[in-house]
């Protein structure tokens, strides 16, 4: 029973994860406008973003994005303004050109400061959280610790997100000479920043 509720976790996360999305545009933008690195850096953000309402639903604090319509709409608006602030800032000033240490006054600042464009990026939708508050209690045996089970299955869909990132900064990688012509970069950077603007006017919209 248990290895059959674990089997059906597992393939729902493979396509949840696979379902295109802010997380994606994210990546595959990072990616080629700021190399493989910086891609793998913004993908773990994201991912640790994850594990944090995995953690937080093991604790139940996940439910109050359900038990309270002004938590849920703090961080629904809060997230609909970063993406709007990353949308905005692609569609007026698109990079014209590759460069991995632009805007960063060292590769630390550099890697840190994608870190945390995956990481707000994902913590400040609240979509995650109620997704992860519905979701993860269905495949958490009978009797067993929430957290525990929580957690383990949010490492899951952590490993499964980074692997997908993987792939997903690997076909970028094979295409990067083509994609980082100036022309192509301005277009894509205005692409994507509608993308996000586009997003954050989903999120905002959104009822739980």
């Amino acid at each position: 029973m248990v290895s059959a509720s674990l089997i059906s976790f597992f393939v729902a996360i493979v396509i949840l994860t696979l379902t295109p999305g802010f997380d994606t545009a994210l990546v595959l933008r990072t990616s080629v406008a700021s190399g493989w690195k910086k891609a793998l850096a913004t993908a773990l953000g994201i991912n640790v973003g994850c594990l944090v309402w995995g953690v937080a639903v093991g604790l139940g604090l996940g439910a109050l994005l359900l038990a309270s319509e002004m938590a849920y709409n703090l961080i629904k608006f809060a997230g609909a303004a970063y993406l709007l602030w990353l949308g905005v800032g692609l569609l007026l000033k698109p990079r014209t050109e590759f460069n991995p240490q632009m805007n960063t006054g060292s590769k630390q600042a550099g890697y840190l400061g994608f870190f945390s464009k995956g990481l707000f990026g994902n913590l400040l939708n609240p979509k995650v959280g109620v997704f992860y508050v519905s979701f993860l209690p269905q495949f958490i045996p009978a009797g067993a610790s929430v957290a525990l089970w929580s957690t383990g299955m949010a490492l899951t869909h952590v490993a499964v997100g980074i692997l997908w990132c993987g792939v997903l900064i690997a076909s970028t990688h094979y295409f990067a000479e083509k994609l980082r012509k100036p022309l192509v970069m301005k277009v894509m950077d205005r692409l994507t920043g509608c993308v996000f603007i586009a997003f954050a006017a989903r999120l905002a919209l959104s009822k739980r």
